[in-house]
């Protein structure tokens, strides 16, 4: 791997010191004129690993803090140019020992199994190297030594010591990778003209419902309105946007029937990447039969539909949580300065049921996890068989405040395929207090479980404030 880690480093290298070297030109009573590498490669040999430790940890990620030592052979020759005067200065004699911090994150399963590289010091380096100029080793000069090891330390520690990071992306995001949550896309619907006629009276029952490229969740939908061609709703959801340059907002209406499937009446499709953040964008959309231009059926009229979107994207981290936990009113409005429409301290709680480890049942075990909160109750799938089930399952909560008072209360259940006795038993439950959820943004614990001897259930839970 060298040769390619040899050519990448030397091209940050390159990239990093250009602006460095901007500031040392013109300046002075003899200014420099430029200050280039007329060579630059890190040689032959590579930096040797002496041992390593592996952190355990929780998340989805891998934790290594390898101890490198690397003396090598680098062939580094910088130029200086001063009026007519043009300075070579060699770089010899390198060694540098270093324990960097390595993160693989997040763990998927395409190859290489990770889609970044976060790396960061943990201790200052150790830097050891001599400078020629015209042939002579200026590091022999007393007192210069150590004064340019504190500047090397000083400057590199600035960079990359903890909690400074430096992040490689390794896979592209497209490739299949888990996305977060990145904001919430609201949709009014208002109203629709001009729709099909589906019944033998001329009129129809209509609704729409509502949906984001990508996801697995179940669509919104609206109320039903009865024979009718121009139905108005004036309805609001809330959907979590987790690609807005990517992703799609799509958009059906249905003809709502008592007996047999229901028909669409038409269909639009909107890019969220014709949204600009925190602004309300009114739409009238055409109703097609279908996305396919070939289609001949295509260009019948089948009504209008109107729509208000706004997208709205979560508040950074430093944002959220640097002020009081209490709901305060909102600066940035939407549109021509008015409230967002979720309000103030509006969010979103997700909750990551990871897994759960040593549950087990007197009768079975074929464990599902149930999420119960504000008297909403969502499921994991079943898995069969098994006391360490892993499931990875999301489930969101739209909220209109921070839920600092609110517990969330989540149940391990095992059930049998066919009705008997013991059809279905508790396997341990856990009631998880959220105002340091809301207070930090994010918890990833393993909970003890009650009722359970032993049993242990692995929960992510985040609150993302818009």
């Amino acid at each position: 791997m060298w040769p390619y880690l040899d050519k990448a480093i030397c091209a940050a290298i390159r990239q990093t010191t250009e602006p460095i070297f901007a500031d040392y030109v013109g300046h002075g009573h003899r200014p420099i004129e430029a200050i280039t590498f007329e060579r630059l490669s890190l040689g032959s040999l590579p930096p040797t690993f002496q041992g390593v430790k592996v952190c355990e940890t929780d998340e989805n990620q891998l934790v290594m803090e390898p101890a490198i030592k690397w003396a090598g052979n680098p062939n580094v020759v910088i130029a200086v140019k001063i009026s007519y005067l043009r300075i070579k200065i060699q770089l010899v004699d390198l060694q540098v020992f270093v324990v960097p911090r390595v993160i693989l994150k997040p763990l998927v399963s395409t190859f290489p199994c990770f889609s970044n590289v976060v790396v960061s010091l943990m201790e200052k380096p150790h830097v050891d190297f001599g400078l020629k100029v015209l042939g002579g080793d200026v590091m022999s000069i007393p007192g210069l030594y150590r004064l340019v090891q504190d500047i090397i330390k000083k400057e590199v520690a600035k960079l990359y010591l903890w909690p400074q990071t430096l992040q490689i992306p390794i896979l592209d995001s497209s490739l299949g990778i888990v996305k977060k949550p990145v904001g919430v896309l609201h949709v009014k619907v208002v109203r629709a003209t001009k729709l099909l006629k589906m019944d033998i009276l001329g009129l129809s029952d209509p609704y729409v419902k509502l949906k984001l490229s990508g996801e697995i969740l179940p669509s919104k939908k609206t109320t039903i309105k009865k024979k009718t061609l121009n139905p108005v709703w004036n309805e609001t959801f809330k959907l979590v946007v987790k690609d807005p340059l990517a992703q799609t907002l799509q958009v059906n209406v249905y003809d709502w029937d008592k007996v047999g499937s229901h028909d669409r009446l038409g269909m639009q499709v909107v890019p969220l990447k014709l949204l600009t953040p925190n602004k309300t964008m009114e739409l009238t959309l055409d109703l097609l039969k279908n996305t396919n231009i070939s289609d001949p059926h295509k260009k019948q009229q089948r009504g209008h539909i109107m729509l208000e979107l706004t997208y709205a994207p979560f508040k950074e981290d430093s944002e959220v949580f640097s002020g009081p936990l209490t709901p305060v009113k909102r600066e940035n409005g939407m549109g021509s300065g008015g409230e967002s429409p979720s309000g103030p301290g509006a969010g979103v709680l997700l909750v990551t049921i990871q897994g759960a480890e040593d549950v087990e049942g007197e009768h079975h075990n074929n464990p599902y996890a149930m999420v119960i909160f504000r008297g909403e109750t969502k499921k994991t799938k079943r898995i069969k068989r098994t006391r360490d089930p892993k499931w990875n399952e999301e489930f969101q909560f739209m909220l209109e405040e921070p839920p600092i008072q609110d517990k969330i209360h989540i149940k391990i259940m095992s059930r049998r395929s066919r009705m008997s006795f013991h059809h279905k038993e508790s396997l341990g439950h856990v009631d998880v207090n959220l105002a340091d959820v809301v207070y930090n943004g994010r918890i990833n614990h393993k909970f003890h479980l009650i009722d359970s001897k032993n049993g242990l259930v692995h929960v992510e839970l985040r609150w993302r404030e818009t």
